[in-house]
């Protein structure tokens, strides 16, 4: 990444430079040359329907049709179907706050909805690379946009909730700071959108939310024509666990035949060792795994079963006295 760089062009949150579908029949909200710097005003997943002072009730009560607010889209001049964009992701500015819920299990949202009837909800308190969740439980933050993507090449308007060829709602915590994302283009311009922030998230995003934030993304845009790709990719330093070097964990595995069922089982088990051993309700346990836990997929390879690992790092809680 660059040490230093001058912002090309602001695109503010206002309504005209926002969207919540794909669609490459948008009109740009910005036209840019390659190589240039735009600032990006986004809000939050759920487009200002919680604040500070929401209740889980709010949450349950919140619509979801649409989601994912994005801010663009943005025309690059000269870029083709099948060129590449070349993301560089240079800075990220969160706005103070932000919360991690889930919704009434009916909704079946996250992981384990059978798990909870009631909505829970935890609204954060940030506080520079810190936000504060309940006994003194500090989480570190390295904000990234869950939503990073270009327009698809079919006609129409596309939900934003899956992701794509193009990218959209990948939730992938490591297109933080000094990453570059490379996103395939399928339509003239490539009509560039993001959104959807978050100060941070486990692996998984167990619950449905990372720590969801309105946030200020500035990225530089560049376009490829030497590179062919079919889904995004990515080069990042991370960081690949909380604090950005190795630490102590705690990890919870899920032996299952089914991948996603071993998945729920890790989690669950974490669920169990937060209430027993950290002194949380459950339904604080699987929020704090939705903004730290990492997942990861230990085995694939020992039929019938396959394994699932939790991870829970040690260093968010306060020392003991």
């Amino acid at each position: 990444m660059s040490d230093s760089y001058t912002i090309d062009h602001r695109l503010s949150a206002a309504d005209t430079n926002i969207h919540s579908a794909w669609d490459n029949s948008l009109e740009p909200a910005l036209t840019i040359d390659p190589g240039e710097v735009v600032r990006f005003d986004c809000r939050d997943a759920l487009d200002g329907q919680l604040d500070i002072d929401s209740t889980a009730e709010d949450l349950a009560n919140a619509s979801f049709d649409p989601v994912h607010p994005l801010t663009g889209p943005v025309y690059v001049e000269g870029v083709e179907p099948g060129d590449v964009l070349e993301i560089e992701l240079l800075d990220f500015q969160h706005k103070g706050w932000g919360y991690t819920g889930f919704m009434p299990g009916e909704m079946g949202l996250g992981l384990l909805p059978e798990d909870f009837e009631e909505a829970g909800l935890h609204i954060w308190d940030l506080d520079g690379d810190v936000g504060q969740f309940v006994d003194g439980i500090e989480i570190p933050l390295d904000p990234f946009p869950g939503t990073i993507g270009v327009a698809p090449a079919a006609e129409g308007a596309h939900d934003t909730l899956p992701p794509r060829d193009v990218g959209g709602n990948m939730d992938v915590k490591h297109m933080t700071e000094g990453s570059t994302v490379y996103l395939p283009v399928e339509v003239e311009g490539g009509l560039f959108s993001t959104g959807d922030c978050h100060a941070a998230q486990g692996d998984g995003e167990v619950c449905v939310t990372g720590i969801e934030c309105p946030m200020f993304v500035t990225a530089r845009i560049d376009v490829r024509k030497d590179m062919d790709i079919h889904q995004p990719q990515l080069e990042t330093t991370g960081p690949f666990t909380p604090t950005g070097q190795d630490e102590p964990m705690y990890g919870t595995t899920g032996i299952s035949d089914d991948l996603m069922d071993a998945t729920k089982k890790a989690v669950r088990h974490m669920i169990d060792h937060l209430e027993a051993e950290r002194g949380l309700t459950r339904g604080e346990a699987y929020i704090l795994c939705s903004a730290i836990v990492d997942l990861k997929v230990s085995e694939v390879v020992d039929a019938p079963n396959w394994i699932v690992t939790a991870y829970l790092p040690e260093s968010i809680f306060p020392e003991e006295t």
